[in-house]
């Protein structure tokens, strides 16, 4: 993961959190990236020092993260479940469905399921709030 310092053009600061250096690009490009304060998606890195970490690491540095990597794991996968067991699966009809919700067609409720790139960026682009899922967690069976 990238950690970026990034600016709209409103001067609102904030982070961005990629997994590799091409991601911010492409998802700027592809008008996902928006400032959490006004909306505005003119948004650009800022200037920020590099975090530098020296290359030794003690047994406890290695052991704190993989401490973090499972709190997080563990975390998401509690979002992921209480999603599922609280929330309606709408299956593909995720976008329509998200849509009728918010134009209040369709019964005010939670719902999860499958978008395209392109549905969920036509819905953001209308102010329809959605976001992804956290994954599911990787089976015990399938760690080292």
């Amino acid at each position: 993961m990238i950690r970026y310092a990034l600016l709209c053009e409103q001067e609102h600061d904030f982070e961005g959190w990629f997994g590799a250096s091409a991601d911010f690009d492409d998802q700027q490009a592809r008008g996902l990236v928006e400032c959490p304060v006004c909306g505005s998606k003119a948004v650009r890195k800022a200037i920020m020092a590099p975090a530098l970490v020296g290359t030794k690491r003690t047994s406890r540095d290695l052991q704190a993260q993989a401490q973090n990597r499972t709190m997080m794991m563990e975390a998401m996968g509690r979002i992921r479940r209480h999603v599922e067991e609280n929330f309606d699966d709408v299956g593909d009809a995720f976008a329509s469905e998200a849509r009728a919700i918010h134009e209040g067609r369709s019964e005010d409720r939670g719902i999860y399921g499958q978008a395209s790139p392109a549905e969920v960026r036509d819905l953001l682009e209308d102010g329809v709030p959605v976001a992804p899922l956290p994954p599911e967690p990787p089976k015990k069976a399938k760690l080292n």
